[in-house]
């Protein structure tokens, strides 16, 4: 019944947000949600007005946030069975003042919006800077070359990476992560690509491919290498199926972030393919040329992860419960000699992007609104460095 990038991947939003897990529980106020690690400290909220924010990044102490937009006004074009997704150009970045007023310094990226009833978005989603102004940006798609060709120009730069630089207007293609899927596809089956985490390291990025289910390398001059492809996983079938009980069904892997551990190792997120099984999730740790292997296990829905400076990582859960319950999620601590994790801030409202200084984590949030996305600053038990493992501290 279930392919295994057939109707269980139709349900994902891959490397994002379950589209009907949006509808199934209303989200919590983000003027409202309150830390519930056991503090009972309310989190401080530093940005508003944001569209579907996503990853986090800290460049030379400024912090940015990555916006996959609104959709827009088309070409729109179905995606069945998810719907119907409009074009436009929303997508953006916004510097983050934790005192002061945010301000958009890169706008007019490609973006698609479901249609309702449906209500999620697909855009840029990840960001990485040089250490000055120039940054590389992943722009997310969730489709095959179809897909992406029937928005015709306006969407030539989904499922791509792109190179810019603040100040400067407009963005241009370093490498198309969708035509590298096209031709080199892991699987051997159907065409998804949805690039959603980046990371820079030297004049290269690694990159996850939630569609494709894989961590690339990217060179200087845009040439693709599989560093590592992830496995498959089982859950048990939701009774709404229908299934005889017991029954186990196929689930997508779906990487979402990799970050360079103190170790030399990369470690990446996982958020799972649909039925989201609490508890499904692990953080592979991946050495090039070896197969992945579980360092984490016994989370649930991953979107982000972050080293501390002292070797501690933390992870964002979009959903604790697992996406079927809704996408009211957490930020934890990582325990990777149990399955039982420390939460420093629960009951977030879809929760996203992480990035660490010293002394706090800002965690983006609702990351399926449009117009009502925000940035929170959680301080944290212990000093810590942004996500990166550098020694920037976010200017307030």
């Amino acid at each position: 019944m279930f392919g295994t990038r057939g109707a269980a991947r139709a349900a994902v939003l891959a490397g994002s947000v379950l589209l009907a897990a949006t509808m199934l529980a209303p989200p919590a106020s983000a003027g409202q949600s309150r830390d519930h690690s056991g503090s009972g400290d309310p989190w401080k909220v530093i940005a508003t007005g944001l569209d579907s924010p996503r990853h986090l990044a800290i460049n030379s102490g400024d912090l940015y946030v990555v916006e996959a937009g609104r959709g827009g006004d088309g070409p729109c074009v179905p995606h069945p069975p998810l719907g119907t997704f409009c074009l436009g150009t929303t997508g953006a970045v916004t510097k983050v003042r934790v005192n002061g007023p945010d301000r958009r310094v890169v706008t007019g990226l490609p973006s698609i919006k479901a249609q309702p009833p449906n209500t999620d978005t697909l855009g840029p989603s990840d960001i990485a800077f040089d250490g000055g102004r120039n940054f590389t940006l992943a722009i997310g798609l969730g489709g095959d070359d179809a897909f992406r060709d029937a928005f015709g120009p306006g969407g030539t730069l989904l499922a791509t990476l792109v190179n810019g630089k603040l100040g400067k207007s407009g963005v241009t293609l370093f490498a198309d992560v969708l035509a590298n899927e096209v031709a080199n596809n892991p699987e051997s089956e159907d065409i998804d690509s949805n690039p959603v985490g980046l990371l820079r390291r030297g004049s290269s990025y690694l990159v996850t491919d939630a569609g494709g289910n894989d961590l690339l390398k990217v060179s200087r001059k845009g040439d693709f290498s599989t560093v590592a492809v992830f496995p498959f996983g089982s859950a048990l079938a939701p009774p709404f199926l229908g299934l005889p009980p017991g029954t186990e069904i196929p689930t997508d892997p779906v990487p979402t972030e990799v970050v360079l551990g103190p170790d030399g190792a990369y470690y990446v997120s996982q958020l799972t393919g649909f039925p989201f099984e609490k508890g499904g999730a692990n953080i592979f740790r991946v050495v090039p040329g070896q197969q992945p292997t579980v360092y984490a296990s016994g989370l649930t829905n991953l979107t982000d992860l972050a080293f501390a400076r002292n070797g501690d990582l933390y992870a964002v859960q979009i959903s604790t419960e697992g996406l079927l319950t809704g996408p009211i999620g957490s930020l934890v601590k990582v325990n990777p000699y149990s399955s039982t994790h420390e939460v420093i801030a629960g009951g977030l409202n879809a929760p996203y992007g992480v990035a660490l200084d010293r002394r706090s984590a800002y965690v983006s949030t609702c990351t399926t609104c449009t117009g009502d996305g925000t940035v929170i600053k959680i301080p944290l038990p212990r000093k810590s460095d942004d996500r990166h493992g550098l020694a920037d501290e976010v200017q307030e």
